[in-house]
């Protein structure tokens, strides 16, 4: 049976947190991957930059609801959901538009388990990571080729 270490791209393309968000967008579109991740200076995974992380910058600025008690207004989201949404609309830097600390699988992970992560969390790339070094990444393409017969994937 196959495992993610079998189907994971070990190449992997990592970024800088520092990183200028024009340039990594441009990263991505040139490579043609959805998502890359983001390593310190020590190359620890720091977090992980998506397609989905720079399209949020094209968002509507979200205006919070609020509703009224006792002439007092309360609000129906978060201060610090309302910061991070703001944060990603303005994004200068990779640090401030990636996602942190972002879910991980082990190359000896089997495909249906990260199959099973990336449908309920809507993922589209996971890194893979052995004994806390980023060994690989996988993405949703990486577990379609699975369902082709040997021959169509050569």
């Amino acid at each position: 049976m196959l495992s993610i270490k079998d189907i994971m791209t070990r190449d992997v393309i990592a970024i800088p947190p520092e990183m200028d968000i024009a340039h990594a967008a441009r990263l991505l579109l040139e490579k043609g991957i959805n998502g890359v991740p983001v390593v310190d200076g020590t190359e620890k995974l720091v977090g992980i930059l998506c397609q989905s992380d720079l399209v949020a910058q094209q968002k509507k600025f979200p205006i919070p609801t609020v509703f009224t008690l006792l002439d007092g207004f309360i609000p129906l989201t978060s201060m610090k959901h309302l910061e991070k949404e703001v944060q990603k609309i303005t994004a200068v830097t990779v640090a401030d538009a990636m996602t942190p600390d972002p879910v991980t699988v082990g190359p000896d992970a089997s495909i249906e388990e990260v199959g099973t992560i990336m449908v309920e969390k809507s993922y589209h790339t996971l890194p893979v990571v052995d004994n806390g070094e980023l060994v690989g990444i996988v993405g949703q393409e990486d577990i379609l080729r699975t369902l082709m017969p040997a021959r169509e994937a050569e």
